[in-house]
């Protein structure tokens, strides 16, 4: 059966990338103390190791 009055079929609609749902998390640009505190312990780690050597 054609498709004559030029509308998308269900499946072409639910495989559009606008019609997707979002991606819990995905896009966050928040994060918690606890996350900058432990990135912060994870640099100066790094960063005294570098110094040592």
């Amino acid at each position: 059966m054609p498709n004559q009055d030029n509308q998308a079929t269900k499946a072409e609609v639910q495989s559009t990338e606008l019609n997707k749902m979002p991606v819990p998390g995905k896009d966050d640009t928040e994060f918690s103390a606890e996350e900058a505190a432990e990135a912060f312990k994870e640099n100066q780690s790094s960063s005294s190791r570098s110094q040592n050597q």
